[in-house]
């Protein structure tokens, strides 16, 4: 942590932290840089938008703090959207014979794609805990298994969603209380959990104990393996509640689906403070690199200053400053 004494007036002194208040600072200068390029950047329609389609990565990454908190990762949530979304498409669509359209299905379709991506994330958790498997290889192996049979549902084109079931659903993602859409509630409700459990909770803090050093964790009577399922099963949770949300929103699921979320995802919890290699985690931080991603992009697409096909480009870039400028306040300390 990075900080700098500021003369006050009276003589006083106080702290600044340049690593909390980097990405607001950070968050701020692209409104206003938006602001500037485009008149229309700050329109109700438009943040709306943001906000909508950025909820889907920060409920994503705020499951994934957890994770890299605890001194893990996963590269599979992307490719486990598209295979939860297929699964739930699939599902419903062949209940309407015997349940007909309604509301009956699509809770069904719903319940199912949360528990499904429970137990997937519990899937990488027993093989990264129980078997010693290293967390890249495990949740890289499941990423392509997921994709592949995802490409493999749909036979290679797209599994679509019932017309009847799917303008019955589309409220999911388009409607919401108080002119805000449901995904941007439900994102707000668990960053707010999230951000409690990680400061003011034992799973949270063991999350860091963990992260910080296994073996010290394990002498201080922390159920290390435990803690570190828990947190893969947290985040294939929250992966199928972004699946849930995800679905009304196009209807349906194909091998293109969720594609480069995971890089989407780390890079937001990076950017927000949280650090690689574990120890430390920060979900408000979290939320606040989802939002500058989120703003990057919709800065790229309003503008033509840069190809927006260049975004995955821009978005690596940040995620290996990031990792930089943490190395460099470490050896600052």
């Amino acid at each position: 942590m990075v900080e700098t004494r500021v003369n006050a007036p009276g003589g006083r002194k106080f702290r600044v932290d340049l690593q909390v208040l980097g990405p607001i600072l950070a968050l701020v200068l692209l409104i206003v840089i938006g602001t500037i390029l485009n008149p229309d950047f700050l329109a109700a329609r438009n943040i709306t938008n943001v906000l909508s389609r950025s909820a889907f990565i920060g409920i994503i990454a705020v499951g994934m703090t957890f994770v890299i908190t605890a001194g893990g990762l996963d590269l599979s949530v992307g490719s486990m959207t598209a295979f939860i979304a297929g699964l739930m498409i699939l599902l419903m669509n062949a209940l309407i014979p015997a349940l007909g359209a309604g509301w009956t299905i699509i809770a069904i379709g719903m319940g199912a794609g949360v528990i499904i991506g429970a137990l997937l994330g519990a899937a990488n958790g027993l093989l990264i805990t129980r078997m010693g498997i290293e967390a890249f290889i495990v949740t890289l192996g499941s990423m392509v298994i997921f994709r592949s049979l995802v490409t493999w549902l749909a036979n290679g084109g797209t599994i679509s969603l019932n017309f009847a079931l799917g303008d019955i659903y589309e409220p999911v993602y388009y409607g919401g209380p108080f002119g805000l859409r449901w995904p941007i509630l439900v994102f707000a409700v668990v960053a707010l959990l999230g951000e409690i459990t990680m400061r003011h909770t034992a799973f949270g803090r063991h999350c860091a104990a963990i992260g910080s050093n296994p073996q010290v964790a394990r002498y201080s009577a922390v159920h290390v393996e435990r803690v570190r399922l828990m947190t893969y099963v947290l985040l294939g949770l929250l992966v199928g509640l972004a699946s849930v949300l995800y679905v009304p929103r196009l209807g349906s699921a194909s091998n293109t689906t969720g594609l480069l979320w995971e890089l989407e995802t780390i890079a937001a919890v990076i950017i927000g403070g949280t650090l690689l290699k574990g120890g430390f985690g920060r979900v408000w931080g979290t939320v606040v690199g989802v939002m500058i991603l989120g703003l990057i992009d919709n800065i790229l697409n309003l503008t033509d200053l840069v190809s927006p096909y260049l975004n995955g480009a821009i978005q690596g870039v940040i995620i290996i400053l990031a990792v930089v400028l943490q190395r460099a306040r470490k050896s600052t300390r």
